[in-house]
């Protein structure tokens, strides 16, 4: 402990090469991380070339920014990095052996830290100036910086009057340091990154999945900043992340984040870092709705699980077709399934939690970001369990219990249209789908993705609608068997025993070109059960279209079968035809009331049993 205090603490301030005297070859030093960077100290250190510099080994936890070792640096022999998040490094400075990245699990590290397995003998610690009870702040970066300073024999403090003071865990008295001395550098500061409108869709798509009251985890990225006006107008929603950015504060400021249904540290946003802008820096300055904690809390899958409703939101770079995830090697903060895991086993042991991956279909030359195999992808996340969503532009595709043939037809569905018959056929290739799996090819880019909405109907019933897709087979033919006789009579006009893959596939890949199929979607979002279908046929010998409907027994009588025809008679008419037909069955009086009710031109003609309807528009 220093013999300084509150008092006189500015007397004993030294300059960096003074610090770097008391640095012996051999030596561990510890070097705060991202924004919170001593950058003076760093500068010094790297610039100096003095006898005792000498085979220093460096920890940094997140490589970030311009703070980072140069590659001409990491080749000299004075240095050697250690780190457990690749961050903005080249993964080929990782993978070539220039910097040593230590796999574990976030959580871990400061236990790490505290068992000594790795001995830190100096730590370079960026803080705040001391508060009038003489207590700094950690600031942006709070990390393993506790257990770093009790365990290193020199603790050096680099004080910045532009580091935002912060709440939480962040409180470090003067008396802590061995050696101070004071910077004047800004923060480390991160641009916002550009949103394409491709992402902008992507974003969209997550959004829809995301549900009043969710905890998030966040991040900095495309995504990230895509996602800001799609969350606006949710309610209640809490963030629990490693990160904390300039999106998060528009969404705390939007009213949308308030935190008020999280568990732990209830009303405010809990993270361990800020990445973004100086607005960001400033804004975070003794702002109490932000809870700064160490990793070993944040990071904690059972800490995260306490919050209910807990999504973790991940970007991804390329996607297996069984749900195998490459995260971005270079430039992203997502940096690897070390960290990604935590929050996933969070998510998975939250109530209602679960798990999102965003990505665009294809990347920005043009090459599909969905692939059949992600195997000689680096920095993989392999856990194919832990993966509930996947979203690209083209919808998301819901993984969570499905089998691995039903995992890879839903994620072809949102591949770009464009790649989907490849990746089918890779897929019959590699037996991952059926050997006589079809595929309509001109449906690919005539698929009506603007049928994607909710609806609610009598009883608080929400229902959700979208186009069918060929991912929906299992759905749909788990559907079929739940109809009654009754009901298939109705639908079919002749008795249907079992719906065999044959069928049944055939049936949910729709050619739509001159057929349209809504679903409709009960339960909560995700647990993808058909609950209704509508078609629309176009006939081939007149300028009308066929319709039928098919609607589970408990949402009979809601007014389903009332609203699904009203969006088939829009589909209709943008397609040009003269009006709709249907054949009801004579006892089936409930269809016959739902053609009434449109108030458009009605003839019906009794014959056989069988009313032949037909609206005119």
């Amino acid at each position: 402990m220093s013999d300084f205090n509150l008092s006189n603490w500015e007397e004993h301030l030294v300059s960096p090469e003074t610090v770097l005297n008391h640095i012996k070859p051999g030596m561990t030093v510890f070097i705060g991380t991202g924004p919170a960077a001593p950058r003076t100290l760093i500068t010094t250190l790297l610039d100096v070339d003095a006898h005792n510099i000498r085979d220093l080994e460096l920890i940094q936890l997140a490589v970030q920014g311009d703070t980072i070792l140069s590659v001409e640096k990491l080749n000299a022999p004075n240095y050697r990095l250690k780190t457990f998040f690749s961050g903005f490094v080249s993964w080929d400075t990782i993978s070539t052996g220039q910097v040593d990245l230590i796999p574990a699990y976030s959580s871990e590290i400061p236990q790490i830290i505290k068992s000594r397995r790795i001995e830190v003998d100096v730590a370079f610690i960026q803080i705040t100036p001391p508060d009038e009870s003489g207590y700094c702040s950690l600031g942006v970066a709070v990390d393993v910086a506790r257990e770093v300073m009790e365990h290193a024999s020199l603790v050096v403090g680099e004080i910045n009057s532009k580091m935002p003071f912060t709440y939480g865990d962040t409180f470090v008295s003067i008396e802590d340091f061995d050696l101070l001395i004071r910077s004047d550098r800004e923060p480390v500061t991160y641009e916002i990154p550009r949103v394409t409108e491709t992402m902008k869709k992507v974003a969209s798509n997550v959004a829809s999945v995301i549900k009043d009251g969710d905890c998030l985890s966040y991040s900095m990225g495309a995504l990230f900043e895509a996602l800001v006006p799609y969350l606006s107008d949710k309610k209640d929603l809490g963030f629990h992340s490693l990160y904390f950015t300039d999106a998060m504060a528009e969404l705390v400021n939007s009213g949308a984040v308030n935190n008020r249904r999280k568990s732990p540290f209830r009303g405010k946003s809990l993270a361990s870092y800020a990445l973004g802008t100086k607005e960001l820096m400033t804004w975070l300055d003794r702002n109490p709705l932000v809870e700064f904690q160490g990793i070993d809390w944040v990071c904690n899958p059972k800490f995260i699980s306490k919050n209910p409703q807990f999504v973790s939101i991940y970007e991804a770079r390329k996607i297996g077709i069984m749900g195998s995830v490459a995260f971005p090697l270079k430039g992203a903060v997502i940096t690897g399934p070390g960290e990604g895991i935590d929050f996933f086993k969070g998510a998975e042991a939250s109530k209602d939690g679960r798990t999102i991956i965003g990505l665009p279909s294809r990347n920005a030359e043009g090459k599909s970001n969905i692939l059949a195999s992600i195997q000689n992808y680096a920095n993989q996340l392999r856990l194919k369990e832990s993966v509930h969503m996947i979203a690209t532009e083209y919808g998301v595709a819901v993984l969570k219990w499905r089998s691995l043939r039903e995992r890879a037809q839903a994620i072809i569905d949102i591949a770009h249209p464009d790649d989907r018959e490849d990746l089918i056929k890779q897929a019959r290739e590699r037996k991952i789908i059926y050997p006589n799996q079809i595929y309509v090819t001109r449906s690919a880019h005539l698929y009506p993705s603007h049928i994607f909405h909710t609806k609610r109907f009598k009883g608080g019933n929400d229902i959700r609608f979208r186009s069918m897709k060929p991912s929906d087979e299992e759905a749909m033919r788990r559907f079929f068997y739940r109809c009654t006789r009754e009901m298939i009579f109705y639908r079919f006009f002749y008795s249907i025993k079992t719906m065999s893959h044959d069928k049944m596939q055939e049936y949910v890949n729709v050619d739509y070109e001159r057929e349209v199929s809504i679903v409709g979607f009960g339960g909560e979002k995700g647990d993808g059960r058909i609950i209704a279908e509508a078609r629309l046929i176009q006939e081939e010998t007149s300028n009308f279209g066929e319709v039928a409907f098919l609607i589970d027994a408990p949402y009979q009588g809601m007014g389903v079968a009332s609203y699904l025809l009203g969006l088939l008679i829009i589909e209709a008419r943008k397609r040009g035809l003269a009006g709709l037909t249907a054949q009801v069955l004579a006892e089936n009086q409930a269809m016959i009331k739902v053609f009434e009710k449109t108030k458009l031109p009605l003839k019906t003609n009794l014959d056989s049993g069988v009313y032949q309807v037909k609206i005119s528009f």
